[in-house]
């Protein structure tokens, strides 16, 4: 695969206030990375400099291999940003064709990405008409209009309903599939756990996890939890030999390190006390998060 977002050693600052340190990070064609980090992280001013609204104070960031801000990069990313307002006046149609003719792509493309985010019934109504939700749509159809190389998205699904969430989703790993590399910043991380190939995590303006969520899992070493629901009173003798917690008189919850899940499996299978069931949870994405947002043992820390 190609590197469509190349970004290295990347420093940005407002006067005394040191926005981005020394960032690294590389989105290749087709995949799918999700930017995390507090409010304040950086994403934001990272998102500002590969579009080109602001210029970085050091290192190098470039776009399908232009320079970020030129005008063959601009021609290759497209935005959505957290919060979108289109002109009252227009309707949903007339606007996807502006963005499809300011990107040098064929108006008739309009309707296609309509359809794809499922306004094609409402593109002829004007803007001032559309629900939050419908205006997050329309943000979306003009940011895939003409098939960008490179896609940028802050908060996404701010204003989606569950299934139009979902919805979403499918219609990103179509344009991942296609070949865009896709680049988006949320909030809803539970949304995301299942869906970005890779996490990367911004704090204080360094990154300080890059990697698929497994490696991470694993570099955190976060315990998986083990959860086990017994039958016929045998929960107190599964937490005596097991040890863990309790939970509601009939499960126990064992919390044991990746590497010591198997043994563990395998020895509650053998066990001779009843057991109904058997639940393994990994680490959650927001786990992992809270772990790295929170600077436990990065190296930030110790510089």
């Amino acid at each position: 695969m190609s590197k469509r977002i190349e970004i290295a050693s990347v420093s940005k600052r407002f006067g005394r206030v040191e926005a981005l340190r020394d960032v690294s990070l590389a989105v290749e064609a087709g995949e799918v990375v999700a930017l995390l980090g507090h409010n304040g992280a950086g994403k934001t001013t990272l998102f500002r400099i590969m579009l080109g609204f602001i210029r970085a104070n050091g290192g190098t960031l470039s776009i399908c291999g232009e320079i970020a801000g030129s005008a063959a990069a601009r021609r290759a990313i497209s935005y959505l940003p957290e919060s979108v307002a289109f002109p009252k006046m227009l309707t949903g149609r007339e606007v996807v064709e502006l963005y499809a003719t300011l990107k040098g792509a064929a108006r008739g493309d309009a309707g296609k990405a309509l359809e794809q985010v499922g306004l094609a019934e409402a593109a002829d109504r004007r803007c001032g008409t559309y629900s939050k939700g419908m205006r997050q749509r329309l943000g979306l159809a003009q940011a895939i209009v003409g098939q960008p190389k490179v896609l940028l998205l802050d908060e996404p699904t701010s204003g989606l309903d569950p299934v139009s969430r979902g919805e979403f989703y499918e219609l990103i790993a179509g344009l991942a599939r296609s070949g865009t590399a896709v680049l988006l910043s949320s909030h809803g991380l539970s949304e995301l756990e299942a869906r970005a190939e890779r996490v990367a995590i911004l704090r204080k303006g360094r990154l300080v996890a890059d990697g698929p969520l497994a490696a991470l899992q694993k570099s955190a070493g976060l315990p998986t939890r083990i959860r086990v629901r017994s039958t016929a009173g045998g929960a107190a003798d599964i937490h005596q030999r097991f040890g863990g917690r309790r939970i509601n008189g009939a499960s126990v919850e064992i919390a044991c390190a990746g590497e010591e899940k198997m043994p563990v499996l395998a020895a509650l299978h053998a066990a001779p006390e009843p057991v109904a069931d058997i639940e393994v949870m990994p680490p959650t994405l927001d786990e992992v998060y809270r772990y790295y947002s929170l600077g436990s043992n990065v190296e930030e820390d110790r510089s």
